[in-house]
């Protein structure tokens, strides 16, 4: 009596030069590297037929990520509500994509499913008396430091003047990072990485010349220690202490 072989990954065509690779349970239980010696022969093959080859695998299917990741097939996000089972994580390769054999093919195969931290820079600014400058936000009741979310491929650095220009009109360089703080999921947000760097200190004729954007800012003020408690959360009072020590650890995970 012969074993049954394994059950073959399947392609369809599923668009104008579009193909969708599956395969059961069969090929997973053989293992990854089996797994993927099955499954990868059928991606290149079909790539000379089609522009695009792609996967779609089960948000909880972890075997079957990593096997559509090392046969090529490139992460590009979750297509919610894709079946009526629920949300699907696509993969796919392009016929011009460098294969993974090469090193930028490598590269850009890792760059697809790696961690990507979302970064917020934000900038400490001080008047003569030590008063700290504070935005009251319209989307959310607390108060915070100026600056917003660092865009790809931006300077963090130079992210943070960027957004106190369009935010407050002012024109203000970022000097030295003061502290890096690690935000952890909240509220329906991904962690984050806030970089808190020193704008200096300046007069509080500094805001004469403020123009707000009024989608998002509805005032900005020099506060002293004890309005920074008052007006902001939590989290974000204790970052601004921590920014403000200078003998302090330049690192802190929510200010603490």
């Amino acid at each position: 009596m012969t074993d049954t072989p394994p059950q073959q990954p399947t392609v369809e065509t599923v668009g104008d030069g579009v193909a969708r690779i599956s395969w059961g349970d069969e090929v997973t239980r053989q293992g990854l590297r089996e797994a993927v010696q099955r499954v990868a022969p059928e991606v290149e093959a079909a790539l000379d037929v089609h522009v695009r080859v792609e996967a779609w695998v089960g948000p909880d299917d972890v075997a079957g990520q990593r096997i559509a990741t090392w046969s090529g097939l490139r992460r590009e996000g979750v297509m919610r509500g894709a079946v009526a089972e629920g949300d699907r994580v696509v993969f796919a390769r392009l016929a011009h994509d460098p294969p993974s054999t090469e090193p930028e093919g490598f590269r850009a195969l890792l760059n697809s499913f790696l961690p990507r931290k979302r970064a917020i820079s934000q900038l400490l600014v001080r008047d003569r008396d030590d008063r700290v400058l504070l935005c009251q936000l319209t989307y959310k009741p607390d108060w915070d430091l100026p600056g917003g979310v660092v865009e790809v491929g931006e300077s963090p650095q130079l992210a943070v003047s960027r957004e106190v220009s369009e935010e407050l009109g002012l024109e203000l360089p970022a000097g030295r990072l003061l502290l890096t703080d690690w935000l952890p999921p909240w509220s329906g947000w991904d962690d984050a990485l806030c970089l808190v760097f020193d704008g200096g200190r300046h007069d509080p004729s500094l805001l004469d010349g403020m123009v707000t954007q009024p989608r998002e800012i509805r005032h900005a003020e020099f506060c002293t220690p004890e309005q920074v408690a008052e007006r902001c959360a939590e989290f974000t009072a204790r970052r601004v202490h921590a920014a403000l020590d200078p003998s302090g650890p330049g690192y802190t995970e929510s200010g603490r």
